[in-house]
């Protein structure tokens, strides 16, 4: 069965869910890039943990969309954990760039003011803006 060692972990629950459901989520991703992209130049780490909430909101939308939903701590680092098994290796490398940008936002919302330089977040809005279109075509295709 699909998703056994998420289940069987408890970091995943089967979730009953409407197709508005995953479209409002894939709004908010859209609304995040928008911000991120406005937040460049003014406040990097700001923009960077927007950058990120909005590839979270489409990999949240796809697991919605298999029927799923985090639960527990860490339930961004489930998220990720989800979509590589359902992305598998097509995806490996924007999933990985995903984790390390999961790891640099926790930094800078604990720990640092200014973690972020401004090349950082406008590569991490780039990033962001290709990944949900790409989980979007992905959630809407199947």
């Amino acid at each position: 069965m699909p998703y056994d060692d998420l289940l069987r972990s408890r970091k995943i629950k089967p979730h009953r869910v409407r197709n508005e459901e995953i479209e409002s989520i894939l709004a908010v991703a859209e609304r995040d890039l928008a911000a991120a992209e406005r937040n460049l130049g003014i406040d990097s780490n700001w923009a960077y943990m927007i950058a990120y909430n909005a590839a979270l909101q489409a990999e949240r939308a796809l697991m919605l969309k298999e029927g799923y939903r985090a639960r527990g701590s860490a339930q961004h680092a489930t998220v990720i954990l989800f979509a590589r098994e359902k992305l598998g290796t097509a995806f490996g490398k924007q999933l990985s760039l995903l984790d390390q940008m999961r790891r640099k936002r926790n930094r800078a919302v604990y720990q640092s003011a200014k973690l972020v330089a401004d090349h950082e977040a406008r590569e991490a809005v780039e990033f962001a803006a290709g990944f949900v279109s790409e989980l979007r075509g992905f959630i809407t295709k199947e």
